[in-house]
């Protein structure tokens, strides 16, 4: 079996076992996935939608996060962790977007990761989610069952991306990144994976337990 055709077994699985391949944060414009991604490094998305609805009532536009200090964004993020860090790339992304862009979110990777903070996690997620385009967003979950379904053999997010983009069909890339984090969460965890209740055991090139 190529990986190609693993891939496509994969994806098929999945959209079965999770029909509704929905992102987990929170948001109801670009500019607040932008944000709310940039918050979930290194931090859960629940802890992230927890924060987010007191970050974005206290600046519910670009011009208002212009407005603000990155002191007054870091006290609402706190609990994020790397707070001060997170802070300051907000507060620096949102003047740019303001000051280069018009205020328009960028719809490419390419422009997306010159923005502070970005990289390309964040810039997938957002041209997937937003613009509908194809996206591979390579978060923690993603890269683990790819690597255990044999789809790549390497653990560097931006290798991981290339390789599942020469085996997914693009307009299937998002949903399938989507899904992974569901079936992550859910089954393929990195420490105790349920691999008797999985809906790939059958073609998963490397089980933990069989």
């Amino acid at each position: 079996m190529t990986k190609k055709q693993r891939a496509l077994l994969a994806v098929e699985a999945l959209k079965k076992e999770y029909p509704d391949a929905i992102c987990s944060l929170v948001y109801t414009d670009p500019l607040q996935l932008l944000i709310a991604t940039r918050l979930s490094a290194q931090c859960t998305d629940a802890r992230v939608n927890l924060v987010t609805p007191a970050l974005f009532e206290r600046f519910p536009t670009l011009d208002a996060f212009c407005a603000g200090t990155e002191e007054e964004i870091a006290e609402l993020i706190r609990s994020c962790g790397l707070y001060k860090t997170k802070a300051k790339d907000i507060y620096n992304m949102c003047h740019v977007l303001r000051d280069e862009y018009g205020g328009v979110i960028p719809d490419t990777v390419e422009e997306l990761t010159k923005l502070p903070g970005v990289g390309r996690k964040t810039a997938n997620l957002v041209v997937g989610d937003i613009y509908k385009k194809p996206a591979v967003v390579t978060d923690t979950h993603c890269i683990r069952i790819a690597g255990r379904l044999g789809l790549t053999e390497s653990t560097v997010p931006l290798k991981v991306e290339k390789d599942l983009r020469a085996v997914l069909p693009p307009e299937e890339s998002n949903d399938f990144c989507h899904r992974t984090v569901l079936h992550g969460r859910a089954v393929c965890s990195a420490r105790s994976p349920k691999c008797e209740i999985c809906c790939m055991r059958e073609f998963c090139k490397n089980p933990v337990h069989t």
